[in-house]
Order: C-alpha cells, then sequence, then structure tokens
C-alpha cells in the first residue's frame, strides 16, 4: 500500500481483526456482485469503499424512477444507465482504487464457468429463485463461497454456503429447486426501503470477512430479519446428504 491508501483504510488497518494484512488481501480480491438493485447497491459500495481489488458487477436491468426509493448507488441524472453502469461510476465517486467491471447482461452458466476461476466470492443479489439455483449451482462447481441475501416487503433473510466447508449446506439444501417456492418480487409485493440497506450491508460484510481471511460465522445459519420489529433469529442450516447440486461434492 502506498501512503495514500494507508491514510483511506486506516479505520480498517487499526482493527485487530484486519490490520495491514487483512487490508492487503482486500486489495488483492475479486469479488462478483450479482444484481445491482436494491441489495447489489450497498454491497457494491460497501466493498468499493473498502478495497476489495476488483469487482464484477453483473445486471441486465436500467434504473428507472421506482428503483431510486431505494437503490442507493443511483442517482437522478443516470436514469436510464444500465445500473451495472451506474454502480461502477458510483464506487469511482468514492474510490477510484478498485477495478470494477460492469457486465449489462443476465447471468448464465457460460458467464458464471467463464468468471468464477477468478473469483474469491460470489454476493447474490438478484431477485429470483432462476437466477440463484443458477448462481449457486455454479459456486458449488467452482467451490466459491457464497453471500446469499433476499428482502421482501418487511422481511429479510442472509446466508453464507461456503462449499470449501465440508460441513456447510449450499443454497439448494435449504431451497431446493423442486419444492416449488412462491416466487415474490418487490414489484407486486412491496418492499421497505431500509430493509434492503440492512440485508445489503450485512451481505457486503461477510464478503468482506471472507475476503480478508476474518471468516464468517454464518456460514450453514440463515438469519432471518423481523424488519417490522427490528428482530433477528439466526436457524442452523445442516448439509442435505441427498441434495441434487452439492451430494457430490468432496467432503
Amino acid at each position: 500500500m502506498d501512503d495514500q491508501q494507508l491514510l483511506r483504510y486506516s479505520r480498517h488497518i487499526l482493527l485487530n481483526e484486519l490490520g495491514i494484512e487483512g487490508q492487503e488481501k482486500l486489495l488483492a480480491s475479486h469479488a462478483l456482485v450479482i444484481g445491482a438493485g436494491g441489495l447489489g447497491s450497498p454491497v457494491a459500495l460497501y466493498l468499493g469503499s473498502a478495497g476489495v481489488g476488483r469487482i464484477t458487477v453483473v445486471d441486465h436491468d436500467a434504473v428507472d424512477a421506482t428503483n431510486l426509493q431505494r437503490q442507493i448507488a443511483h442517482n437522478l441524472e443516470r436514469l436510464g444507465t444500465p445500473k451495472a453502469e451506474s454502480v461502477r461510476h458510483a464506487i469511482a465517486a468514492i474510490n477510484p482504487d478498485p477495478q470494477v467491471t460492469a457486465l449489462v447482461q443476465r447471468a448464465d452458466d457460460s458467464l458464471l464457468d467463464q468468471l468464477l476461476p477468478e473469483i474469491d466470492v460470489v454476493i447474490d443479489c438478484c431477485d429470483n429463485f432462476v437466477t440463484r439455483h443458477m448462481v449457486n449451482r455454479a459456486c458449488v462447481r467452482h467451490g466459491v463461497p457464497l453471500v446469499s441475501g433476499a428482502a421482501i416487503r418487511m422481511d429479510g433473510q442472509l446466508a453464507v454456503y461456503d462449499p470449501r466447508d465440508a460441513a456447510s449446506p449450499c443454497y439448494a439444501c435449504v431451497f431446493p429447486e423442486d419444492a416449488g417456492v412462491e416466487e415474490t418480487r418487490c414489484a407486486t409485493m412491496g418492499v421497505f426501503a431500509p430493509l434492503v440497506g440492512i440485508v445489503g450491508t450485512m451481505q457486503a460484510a461477510e464478503a468482506l470477512k471472507i475476503l480478508s481471511g476474518l471468516g464468517s460465522r454464518l456460514t450453514g445459519q440463515l438469519l432471518m430479519i423481523d424488519g417490522r420489529d427490528l428482530a433477528f433469529n439466526t436457524i442452523a442450516l445442516p448439509r442435505q446428504p441427498h441434495c441434487a447440486v452439492c451430494a457430490q461434492r468432496a467432503g
């Protein structure tokens, strides 16, 4: 780190849990953010401000007026701009250090298989089960930790799935693809604006702990957030031995 970086990241460096070594790991790391909306906005901004060296953001959508209630990386000047590009500009306005790649497209198996060999952590900020399951399968294939978050109405949830840990479940262990879970989206159900900030900020925190070597204690846990009462409950998530996705994983 140069003198300017030592100053910029000094509050991290002062932490016994991080220090110079942990900050240098952040600077050398590469994070993949799937989705640049309500969750992806705080995730990307905190990864960028914390000095994650490379950040790849994938989102096919463009900024519109209905997003500005909760998607804090965007603004009026960038209405109509692809969200991934808008996030890139937002990070650059805070910290010029990270190399941010904006991919204006939907995530698919081919793209994920191309990206994940160089990725240290994936943060899933999408809003549909199809993409979540696709991202989970790719993380299991490539052995990359996954930080998953969701928010709808007044409720949120957060979990870390780490295929490097033999005891860790994967997303499909908890939400099997054939379970017939009803799809709910904020466009029809609504969402409390600060809730996506709470969940997204916590996703960023878990990702930064993984990247810095501190590790996440949320692996194998599902954190549920009641936004109305601001109540937090954690449920242990065992790995399912017959999971269609991770049963054949080593460990």
